[in-house]
């Protein structure tokens, strides 16, 4: 999996324990746990294949959490952003 931490810039490649269901822990093992402290805001990609000829059928699954990593919500598809505040190339 992709971890990318909101905070720091960081961005790694590492494995997944499962943990105790419903504890809301996310923890950073091994050399990874250099790239992360306690309280960041991190996004997690989990990657998989798709059968060919269920491509065009596939929907992600997008997970939203609150601060204590509870669902909020869950979806298929990422908003569409609007182009206010552009960063300028001048």
């Amino acid at each position: 999996m992709h971890i990318w931490n909101i905070n720091n810039g960081e961005r790694f490649v590492t494995y997944a324990i499962r943990g105790e269901r419903g504890t809301g822990i996310i923890s950073v093992n091994g050399s990874a746990a250099r790239r992360a402290s306690v309280g960041d805001l991190i996004i997690i990609a989990a990657f998989g294949l798709v059968p060919e000829d269920q491509v065009a059928g596939y929907k992600p699954k997008l997970v939203f959490v609150d601060g204590a990593n509870r669902i909020k919500e869950e979806r298929a598809h990422i908003p569409v952003q609007a182009a206010s505040g552009a960063l300028s190339t001048a």
